[in-house]
């Protein structure tokens, strides 16, 4: 699940460029700001063609960009409500990856990709980078309002947000931490000359640093014993758990940093309290779905846990950035194939990287500790580490699921670029593309309940007897 408002909305009257065949690209100008909730699209162009007596103005879009957009959204419809019934189609509830894994993976790289178009060309870097600021925090609060909990027990009919338990990460939140970053890298490592000038590898180098640092947090780092407690009865003592870990490197759903890290700066009462891991066998008789706790559940079953965490965001960058340099390559090259090739070799070479670090992964990176110092080893325990791997995993965002997943995408948007851009098989897609243009609205009535609770606002007698009742939907 995923909203697409950090590329719904990022025009800063930068100059556009569209993929159309080398014959027809001429010098673009962007001459349309968008709001928040603005129709016009950063993708979009207006393309000047020169005739012999005048010039003619024609907007242009990037149209496989819309329509991978919209095909993301619909995926994103199609889990949420179909997802309990087909496990395939369900999130996976550790390690391992399913048609909904994808999902926030595809929404994070369509950001990059777009974001390379945006800023093409920057007139002042501060305003540019005052606006995407400004942006990312018009996204952070509207996150946390949809999903900080002000939308809980929708079938109940009561809605409000108790501060002392609001949710502080989310969807939305989440990609808007990965747009500023990477916006950012953009405007102040800028390059005018091509993918591989040296602005465009320090882009990489950062790619590279935040996924070392998450690593060396994720496998370092020490995570102690731990507690927490879930309500009972409104007159009744809440009852207190207690989760034994002491240990280092671990990626089980108990004793891992990701969670580590959340507890400590956000709080265990402001997490996610459906945990995905709720659905693994050790948790539930219904596995892979939701169900009653088995006589004998680990502690941590019921702890909470934010899947859009604090450090798991750190590796959801990256995934941006990824989407970055497709954009670049967009830019830069003007021949469909040259593209074509240029986005290929990185997406290969993503998706064989991911699968080798699930397969092998604890013994690749047994072999980097080896040529590390000894502070690095300090901290690492090795003997951890030979017992996990680097699973892929999207609670967690490892990295083997950041390469798999943003190389999936890779592939589908160049599968997309060939039918729509280069071969014109646009009318078979013009569902996918509308969609794509209003993904914002589209999430914050599908996604987010406020269709739902627009219907339960009618009603007669009791709010009990509204329209979803009638259509037997909801209690």
């Amino acid at each position: 699940m995923a909203s697409y408002e950090a590329i719904k909305n990022l025009d800063d009257d930068d100059d556009v460029e569209m993929a159309l065949p080398r014959t027809q690209i001429s010098e673009s100008r962007s001459a349309t700001v968008s709001s928040i909730n603005g129709e016009h699209n950063n993708n979009n162009i207006i393309e000047e063609q020169r005739s012999p007596s005048s010039r003619q103005t024609k907007s242009q879009r990037l149209v496989s960009l819309d329509v991978f957009r919209g095909l993301t959204v619909a995926l994103m419809i199609l889990v949420d409500d179909f997802g309990g019934l087909l496990p395939a189609l369900n999130h996976s509830p550790w390690n391992g990856l399913t048609l909904a894994d994808y999902v926030m993976p595809f929404f994070l790289f369509i950001v990059g990709v777009s974001l390379g178009l945006t800023y093409k060309k920057l007139s002042c870097k501060v305003v540019a980078s005052r606006k995407a600021s400004l942006r990312a925090l018009k996204l952070l609060a509207l996150g946390l309002f949809l999903q900080g909990g002000y939308f809980h027990r929708v079938n109940d009919l009561t809605y409000g947000v108790d501060i002392k338990q609001i949710r502080w990460m989310g969807i939305l939140q989440r990609i808007a931490l990965g747009y500023l970053l990477t916006a950012l890298c953009e405007i102040w490592l800028k390059s005018d000359d091509t993918v591989n000038s040296g602005p465009s590898l320090l882009r990489k180098a950062v790619a590279l640093i935040l996924s070392v640092v998450y690593l060396c947090l994720l496998y370092g780092l020490y995570v102690p014993d731990w507690e927490y407690q879930i309500p009972t009865e409104p007159s009744s003592v809440p009852k207190t758990f207690s989760v034994k870990c002491g240990v280092r490197g671990d990626t089980g759903p108990a004793c891992n940093v990701v969670g580590m890290i959340d507890r400590m700066i956000l709080g265990i009462q402001h997490l996610y309290r459906r945990p995905i891991y709720a659905r693994m066998p050790e948790c539930s008789i219904n596995s892979p779905n939701y169900g009653p706790l088995p006589p004998d559940a680990p502690a941590w079953c019921q702890a909470p846990f934010d899947p859009e965490g604090l450090l798991s965001s750190v590796m959801s960058i990256v995934t941006c950035l990824v989407g970055l340099h497709y954009g670049h390559i967009i830019v830069h090259f003007k021949d469909h194939r040259v593209r074509i090739v240029y986005w290929m070799i990185p997406t290969s070479c993503l998706v064989v990287f991911g699968l080798a670090l699930d397969l092998f992964g604890k013994h690749s990176f047994y072999l980097f500790l080896a040529h590390c110092s000894t502070d690095v080893l300090f901290f690492v325990d090795i003997d951890m580490v030979l017992l996990v791997g680097m699973h892929i995993n999207k609670v967690l965002y490892s990295l083997s699921y950041m390469c798999v997943t943003a190389g999936a995408a890779g592939i589908l948007f160049v599968g997309i670029y060939l039918m729509v851009d280069v071969c014109g098989y646009s009318r078979m897609t013009l569902v996918m593309e509308w969609m794509g243009m209003h993904a914002l609205m589209i999430y914050i009535l599908a996604a987010c309940n406020v269709f739902p609770i627009f219907l339960q606002g009618f009603y007669w007698g009791s709010p009990h007897n509204n329209i979803l009742k009638l259509i037997g939907v909801g209690t």
